[in-house]
């Protein structure tokens, strides 16, 4: 019994010192600690990259809508379709925003407490959102007309984490939009 304790031991002991030298070994500690944490960590960079492009994308909507609506605001836009609009528009998105999926409707209205800030743009079921194609319109109005004119824009999300979500349709896109109501200029 005694030499199989002394063999077992002779057989044991240089697994066990390698295995208490490799215990206080810190140099890859690093490495080690970088790859557990960088899973959460780019995670993070790419959900705030994501945030600051969405936010980004909202602004350019809303500034493009601005400036087209300023031709409709001074008449220039009077002899316009929607596509001339879409073009005009589209050509301040800085290719930020896919022109074709951007819902326009620009119409006249009674006056400015009749604007209608929650149109049916679009129908949503448990999966997924689709604009309605009957929603678009382009009516610049004349002079001194009260005129709406609005831009829908479904925006794709990559990043959707359960407690960081900026999704408000249930197929992980944001609906942005931007909208302009004014007195047309008195042009003839």
């Amino acid at each position: 019994m005694n030499r199989v304790r002394i063999l077992m031991s002779r057989l044991v002991a240089p697994a066990l010192v390698q295995g208490r030298r490799f215990a206080r070994d810190e140099r890859g500690v690093t490495a080690i600690e970088f790859g557990i944490l960088a899973l959460p960590f780019f995670t993070i960079i790419l959900a705030i990259i994501q945030t600051a492009i969405m936010f980004l994308a909202t602004q350019v909507l809303d500034s493009a809508l601005e400036d087209a609506s300023r031709r409709v605001r001074t008449g220039e836009a009077a002899g316009y379709s929607l596509t001339d609009f879409r073009n005009y528009m589209c050509g301040y998105t800085f290719n930020l925003l896919d022109c074709s999926k951007i819902l326009l409707k620009s119409k006249v209205i009674t006056n400015f407490g009749s604007v209608d800030l929650n149109p049916s743009i679009e129908t949503c079921d448990t999966t997924t959102c689709t604009f309605s194609t009957t929603y678009e319109g382009f009516e610049p109005g004349t002079g001194r007309s009260v005129v709406q004119v609005s831009a829908y824009y479904r925006y794709p999300l990559i990043v959707v984490l359960p407690y960081f979500n900026l999704r408000n349709q249930p197929d992980n896109f944001r609906l942005i939009s931007a909208i302009r109501v004014f007195r047309n200029e008195p042009f003839t």
